[in-house]
């Protein structure tokens, strides 16, 4: 039921993406397979923000596979394409964890409700969640992350705008272990413009974490799926200067290019973890590989849509 229920909502989440590759692709599978096929498959899937280099690896593999086993029939091959991509982006695990999660990422990206999400998610699971808002930075920042700690019904730390957003992570840390809170999620703030600055704060937050923490945390970077191939440059900036374990992959439900996950999990090995699909606060979903790909290229939504398993 978890999965049925996972398909049904990435496959909303993913309808713009699904309509803008299925109406190629069902055009391209009524073609024979020959290298014009495959030249144009190519194509399609450089045209979805999977990337040109991920594209010819994964055209290639096709090519390659679908000539050692004699396959001809169309449907088979839509088959045979989603279990490379689906290997290619299945991480060892996606599970998170930590007792403390550092959230990070630009601004725009969906940061504050991301952290509402994660909230309400793990508070529905029957935990103890404490947010601490360190993007002191922003403008209104921290009200909004007040309003999504209240939609979670989670306790949050705060402090004034300006204030040092290690000291907010200090006291958040100190005001857990009184709590007796299971998760502490961290907000932080997403200011690329000066790589530096924002690289040291995040340094210097992480070394406060490690100090005052059993070092059980996890770095979740957020990316919009909306700004395609810019969630790449992102994701190679942040992981060079600030070691992530996990990716939250937001707005899904707004861009026809949602292929932007698979150049991202094959490139930097970062697994993601979660992805939102909506503006509501159980909008976010944890990732399933499979279950993404086959949304992705229209597989089998109407056998998953048909009925009640």
């Amino acid at each position: 039921m978890e999965k049925m229920n996972f398909f049904q909502k990435i496959g909303f989440g993913l309808k713009k993406t699904r309509d803008n590759i299925n109406k190629k692709l069902n055009l391209l599978f009524a073609k024979k397979l020959d290298e014009a096929f495959f030249d144009e498959l190519e194509e399609l899937l450089i045209t979805s923000d999977i990337g040109m280099n991920m594209s010819e690896k994964i055209t290639e593999k096709l090519r390659r596979q679908t000539a050692e086993n004699a396959i001809t029939d169309p449907a088979l091959v839509r088959e045979e394409l989603i279990n490379i991509i689906s290997e290619m982006i299945t991480p060892e695990s996606t599970e998170i964890t930590a007792s403390v999660i550092l959230v990070i990422g630009v601004n725009g990206a969906g940061k504050t409700t991301t952290i509402g999400k994660l909230a309400a998610r793990y508070k529905a699971e029957g935990k103890k969640v404490l947010i601490a808002a360190a993007d002191t930075f922003r403008a209104a920042a921290v009200e909004q992350l007040e309003v999504w700690a209240s939609r979670a019904d989670c306790e949050i730390i705060s402090r004034p705008q300006g204030a040092d957003p290690a000291s907010v992570v200090y006291d958040a840390i100190d005001a857990a272990k009184a709590k007796h809170s299971d998760i502490l999620i961290i907000d932080t703030a997403g200011r690329l413009h000066n790589k530096k600055g924002l690289m040291d704060e995040l340094a210097k937050i992480r070394r406060i974490i490690s100090e005052k923490t059993d070092g059980n945390t996890e770095t979740l970077l957020v990316l919009d799926a909306t700004t395609g191939q810019n969630a790449v440059s992102q994701a190679r900036l942040f992981h060079e200067a600030c070691d992530v374990d996990g990716i939250i992959l937001t707005k899904l439900d707004g861009t026809a290019k949602g292929g932007i996950i698979i150049p991202i999990m094959a490139e930097f090995n970062i697994p993601v973890k979660f992805i939102g699909v909506g503006e509501q606060v159980d909008d976010i979903i944890p990732f399933d590989p499979k279950a993404f790909t086959e949304a992705l290229f229209d597989a089998k939504e109407n056998e998953n849509n048909s009925g009640d398993e």
